[in-house]
């Protein structure tokens, strides 16, 4: 017989909801509109773990990372780690995340607009915050720095002698950019610049000038952190 003091360790699932309670049957009821981000997480999810529903699943990984923004943010082995989600709920996730990505890019009247480094810094964190490798990436920008897409460029531990002009403008030149703006991320988290990231910005900066883009900003990212070289004046100085 269970002691009186004894806590249940039961947990609801998403089965014991009222039929018409459910993510689900909400979302074909109401439309997607109508659901929250833990309930649509939920359906991503579709199972729980142990006794909890995919809903307080995707209740407790939004709190985890502090809400939708903070989840797009993580890697693929931070999520693998989570308890019950594993490696196909980790793959699922980013998936949708790269999907809600790729539609903001997919018309040029829906494309981001970068007004601001932090602007550029949002859509860069969730790519490379996190990664365990160094890696250059550049944001192609239109006439109103509307952007038209970003694409790696090296990998690797990155110095001045490494990082040619021609690998990072190439693309820019194919799509006819008026400007780009170049990130890499540390991975040690500490975004400060180094002598060499500020070498490398001062060429670009000059390479640019000589083709005809505008190299608005060089970018250091680290864990939830980036320094903007533009606004520090490190490498634009007296060009």
């Amino acid at each position: 017989m269970a002691a009186d003091n004894e806590v249940s360790t039961y947990r609801p699932t998403i089965k014991d909801l009222p039929e018409q309670e459910r993510p689900r049957e909400r979302l074909h009821r109401l439309g997607p509109g109508a659901l929250s981000t833990a309930e649509l997480l939920a359906i991503l999810l579709r199972t729980g773990v142990g006794g909890e529903s995919a809903l307080a699943m995707a209740s407790r990984l939004l709190a985890r990372y502090g809400g939708l923004a903070g989840l797009a943010k993580a890697s693929l082995s931070q999520l693998e780690a989570e308890r019950g989600v594993g490696l196909a709920k980790a793959a699922q996730i980013q998936a949708a995340v790269e999907l809600g990505r790729r539609l903001m890019l997919a018309a040029p009247e829906e494309r981001p607009q970068i007004r601001s480094p932090a602007d550029a810094a949002m859509l860069l964190m969730p790519k490379i915050g996190h990664c365990e490798q160094e890696y250059l990436y550049v944001l192609f920008l239109d006439v109103r720095n509307r952007v038209l897409g970003s694409e790696p460029v090296y990998k690797g531990s990155l110095n001045q002698t490494q990082v040619r002009a021609a690998d990072v403008f190439r693309e820019a030149v194919r799509r006819n950019s008026a400007a780009i703006i170049v990130a890499h991320n540390h991975p040690s988290g500490d975004p400060t610049p180094s002598p060499d990231d500020i070498a490398v910005t001062r060429d670009l900066v000059r390479a640019g000038r000589v083709l005809g883009i505008e190299v608005l900003d060089h970018l250091i990212i680290g864990h939830q952190r980036w320094v903007s070289l533009r606004e520090r004046g490190l490498g634009f100085e007296g060009l």
